[in-house]
């Protein structure tokens, strides 16, 4: 029979003053929050307001008696019945009868009271169980056993409700806890994964990614799960939590709380992504630091990390701890590891122990980390409380020294001098710096703890960098040797290749972790502070004067390699004061792996197999220099270029075209020859040989993680417009391009680009197309602009996160046949076309384009003459006018 309650609900319930009610409440909470920014009052006070409408709701639905009827509940679950309601969260709710008769007597009634909230504009999520269901464990839907573990009772029969969490629970989490704790583990670790396991990213979701509410709140379920199972008692779990973190964590969710709330009412949804325009938002309201003063967003954001970081080394600490059921394999793994053990540390399931923790000296922490970077081994809480006792000051006083016994630090190289070369050595510097030993030993690494530059390419916080760096050139230590050419283990068997040949890598590693500590100084270039800092470490260290030189050059000279790339790397004259400016091989060897670690630890991405390719060639371009075996910049038939010549003749057909094949490279500078193997060139020449038949030769090919656009044809004007343009046409962000002509002005250009949308991928017969495409715009049959129309037009509504003025310079040193052109600008569609567009109209003809781009910032380099001789300098001007203008009208 239909409830009675449920069918007079609209006659007694005026949903649009419920409603006014809700909104007026609202915005007096949400005005409430902009004064204090208290954004746990904020949660207490939505969670209290829905509480009185639900309240409200069921009186009159289901018993006028809050307390009744009888065999029937309901219960705030998730994140409402911890009273945890931001402000668009959803409303979680739990219908519980004591038997499915009663349930069904009240159907229509809970269809009503969740059509009402619906109305009432919440997010509503309810479920209606027995009892007697939900003391069984539904591997389909483990959240929902879950989200049990934070109910609280609304209204309706409290014995009812305790019997919930003393029995049905109690009984379930005894017998299901080792399923439940593997499963919150797995989810974890899956979604720390998909984050690529670290809280250093520069738009961070606060609530999904590691170290986020998410993962604050998985700390409390798995202890409620625990103490629950073993000892049958609720609790809060916050008192349980490991004494030496236990202080910093309440302040943590405090931040993030009020955080989120911030952010859903900032975008007015459940959006948790702190963007680069919220992070100057809340910063300038100085939220969670000095509320209503502004802040540094990037002082700011380091504030964020270092929260982040307290319930990130939380979560890992439960994790580490917690011992669902293992393997046998797994006590064999562990029993083997505990042979490690030494007369200062035990091994204990994969952890280690102080065997005397009452020895504190700077020697014995050191021997800890030691370990860690030896094996790889886990710090046991136990050895952690250890460190940071040790560390904490024995007075009250500012100036109170720590308890532990400080030897000189000369004493104490020795053994940092290992760690610096042992395998995980990454891993060893992130547990001293997380524990404070690190800054103790060289306070100059204090500036950057958790420091972030809002440059919009960096990935990590300036000190998480330089540990990646390190960790770079880790991996390349433990690397097996790959040898399938263009894959990424190839490349990096390379470097580690010559990293085996450098002859004190501890210096590598040293230079790396502090090679960026100028970045927290007040300095106009981050390097000068790096290198006085650098300094001060080499002397209390005491190395010897060629170790600090060794430390002091790569800290000094670190952007130089990577500055390069921006130069024709196959010129003579532009390798010469490179190398003259690192003066000895060994130093060539340790810049390169610097520069590989430096690179690679900006963001997952940025080490491009193209700039790996352009690294090692210019270690080998200047390695050669050194070695007095650089030949001729032309290429020469009869020279060392032989080699190369006669490998492609096995590629020609017919037979017998060596001469022609010579008079076809007449005039290629030698980087031709070193930049394309023998195959290429013979492809190359057959395309040449006939151009009086198929004009214009376009061949697309895919690489591993880009495509080439070869185009061999006669010298015409707008040659490079029209290809860069037909590109951009078609949403290629061109990577490199280069320009190759002979004696005989055929031209080759090669243009390597990222399919951003994937459209050659997802549709083979694409890429035909665009080759086709390429060469009509290219022989006059279809207009360029037809091939443009449209294409860009989304891409050019994308608003720039970063202000990047544009700066335009020449240099006539760095070659010895050319005018070089750097063109640092926003990058944006059609930019090469652009540029293209205004050297062709001056009669500027590209010799070598080299392209690169760091995030939204371009960096081009173009290599011109005019009539075969460098630019002069009313030419220079004309042509930095005439981009002026064109890129100002068409900045975004």
């Amino acid at each position: 029979m239909p409830n009675p309650a449920a069918s007079s609900a609209c006659d007694l319930i005026s949903l649009p003053t419920v409603e006014k009610f809700k909104a007026a409440e609202s915005a007096q909470l949400r005005r409430t929050f902009e004064a204090n920014g208290d954004g746990r009052a904020y949660l207490r006070g939505r969670s209290d307001l829905i509480d009185s409408i639900v309240a409200r709701l069921y009186h009159v639905l289901f018993s006028p008696d809050l307390r009744g009827p009888s065999g029937f509940c309901l219960a705030a679950v998730g994140g409402y019945g911890r009273k945890e309601l931001f402000p668009f969260s959803d409303v979680d709710l739990l219908f519980l009868g004591v038997n499915a008769d009663v349930l069904g007597r009240m159907r229509e009634s809970v269809a009503t009271l969740a059509r009402h909230l619906w109305d009432l504009r919440m997010r509503v999520g309810h479920s209606a169980r027995t009892i007697a269901e939900c003391g069984q464990l539904y591997r389909d839907n483990l959240p929902f056993t879950i989200s049990l573990l934070d109910a609280r009772l609304l209204a309706g029969d409290p014995e009812l409700f305790n019997a919930l969490r003393s029995q049905s629970l109690r009984h379930l989490l005894a017998r299901d806890q080792q399923e439940l704790v593997r499963n919150l583990l797995s989810v974890t670790r899956d979604r720390h994964a998909k984050y690529g396991g670290t809280i250093f990213h520069l738009e961070p979701n606060v609530k999904e990614a590691p170290g986020g509410l998410r993962d604050y709140h998985v700390a409390r379920w798995m202890t409620m799960i625990q103490e629950v199972a073993e000892r049958g008692r609720w609790v809060q779990p916050q008192d349980l939590w490991p004494r030496d973190l236990r202080a910093k964590i309440d302040p943590s969710f405090r931040f993030l709380a009020t955080l989120r709330c911030f952010l859903h009412l900032e975008r007015d949804r459940d959006d948790n992504l702190l963007s680069y325009e919220l992070q100057e938002k809340v910063a300038a309201t100085g939220l969670g630091i000095r509320y209503g003063s502004a802040v540094d967003p990037a002082a700011w954001m380091r504030s964020y990390f270092l929260h982040v970081r307290a319930v990130h080394r939380l979560i890992t600490r439960l994790i580490e701890e917690s011992n669902p059921a293992r393997s046998p394999l797994y006590g064999l793994f562990q029993d083997w590891r505990s042979r490690l053990a030494n007369a200062d540390f035990s091994i204990i399931r994969g952890k280690i122990f102080p065997r005397s923790p009452a020895v504190r000296d700077t020697a014995a922490l050191l021997r800890l980390f030691e370990m860690v970077a030896r094996h790889n081994l886990a710090l046991s809480g136990e050895a952690e409380r250890w460190v940071e006792e040790s560390l904490q000051p024995a007075g009250s006083g500012p100036g109170a020294s720590p308890h532990v016994e400080t030897l000189p630090l000369a004493d104490l190289w020795p053994t940092f001098r290992r760690i610096l070369k042992l395998p995980y050595t990454a891993n060893a510097l992130r547990a001293m710096h997380r524990l404070g030993l690190l800054t103790v030993l060289f306070p100059e690494f204090r500036v950057i703890d958790a420091l972030v530059i809002r440059d919009f390419y960096h990935r990590y916080t300036v000190d998480e960098h330089s540990f990646t760096a390190i960790q770079k050139i880790s991996e390349l230590k433990r690397s097996q040797d790959h040898s399938d050419s263009g894959s990424k283990e190839s490349w990096r068997a390379q470097f580690k290749g010559l990293y085996e040949e450098v002859e004190q890598p501890e210096f590598l590693a040293l230079a790396l972790l502090f090679h960026d500590v100028g970045k927290g100084m007040p300095v106009s270039e981050h390097i000068s502070g790096s290198f006085a800092a650098a300094e001060s470490v080499c002397r209390r260290l005491a190395l010897d004067a060629a170790e600090a030189a060794s430390v002091l050059f790569l800290i000094k000279e670190h952007l130089q390699m990577s500055a390069a790339f921006r130069k024709d790397i196959f010129d003579p004259e532009a390798i010469r004061p490179f190398a003259e400016k690192i003066g000895t091989p060994e130093r060539l060897k340790m810049l390169c792996l610097f520069t590989y670690a430096d690179i690679s630890a900006v963001n997952p991405e940025a080490m491009t197999p193209w700039k790996a390719e352009m690294l090692w060639r210019l270690y080998m371009m200047t390695f050669n220099l050194f070695s007095h075996n650089l030949d001729e910049e032309r290429f020469h038939p009869e020279g060392k270029e032989a080699g190369s010549l006669r490998s492609a003749e096995e590629f020609l057909a017919p037979e017998g075209q060596s001469d022609s094949l010579k008079d076809f490279l007449d005039g290629f500078p030698r980087r031709y020859l070193a930049a394309h193997t023998p195959e290429e060139v013979g492809e190359h020449f057959q395309a040449a040989t006939r151009l009086e038949e198929q004009p214009v030769y376009v061949r697309v090919r895919r690489r591993e993680n880009f495509h080439d656009l070869t185009v061999i044809t006669r010298d015409r004007p707008r040659l490079f417009a029209s290809v860069t343009g037909t590109l951009a046409g078609w949403g290629m962000n061109i990577l490199k391009a280069d320009a190759f002509s002979n004696r005989a002005g055929i031209v080759l250009d090669v243009f390597r680009f990222h399919d951003l949308f994937r459209t050659l991928e997802l549709n083979p017969t694409e890429a035909p197309r665009l080759e086709n495409q390429v060469a009509d715009v290219l022989s006059g049959r279809i207009p360029l602009h037809a091939v443009m129309a449209g294409r860009t037009a989304a891409s050019l509504a994308q608003r720039h996160k970063v202000s990047i003025p544009t700066q335009i310079s020449f240099d006539d040193k760095s070659s010895s046949r050319c005018t070089l052109l750097e063109l640092v600008t926003h990058d944006r569609p059609g930019l090469l076309y652009q540029v293209g567009s205004v050297l062709g109209d001056l009669g500027c003809n590209i010799e070598v384009a080299l392209i690169d781009t760091e995030a939204q910032r371009a960096i081009d380099v173009f290599y011109l003459t005019v009539e075969g001789a460098k630019l002069h300098l009313d030419r220079q001007e004309s042509v930095r006018a005439a981009l002026v203008e064109k890129l100002s009208a068409s900045r975004p």
